[in-house]
């Protein structure tokens, strides 16, 4: 069992910065692939960054330059840094882990609010 608990939202103006925080207890960290969902009012969530145990990372187009995912497994903690913020980019942010091992099970932290405005 892993327990995700994300940090890091709020309120920022366009062309803001932000840092999440997605933080894991419970189980081996470094087993799981981490990642960064999120989701508007009414759309679907979507994939932001991803990042596998051995670093290789993968975004989505619309935040490829800006936004980068990173992990410190001593810390069981996953990083996005999201720079030049658009209000398109706001959203509900979700941590996601899914272990690489069987079984193959899958985790979902309950999500910070990003909200970009002027």
């Amino acid at each position: 069992q892993l327990q995700l608990v994300e940090s890091g939202g709020g309120l920022v103006q366009p062309g803001g910065s932000l840092r999440l925080s997605c933080a894991a207890s419970g189980s081996s960290f470094s087993i799981y692939a981490m990642g960064w969902y999120r989701q508007a009012p009414g759309k679907q969530r979507e994939l932001v960054a991803t990042i596998h145990t051995g670093g290789s990372t993968n975004y989505a187009d619309s935040v490829k330059g800006r936004f980068t995912i990173s992990r410190d497994n001593a810390k069981n903690t996953v990083y996005l840094q999201m720079n030049s913020l658009k209000p398109e980019d706001t959203a509900v942010y979700y941590c996601n882990a899914l272990r690489v091992i069987t079984p193959r099970t899958n985790y979902w932290g309950q999500g910070t609010q990003v909200t970009v405005s002027s």
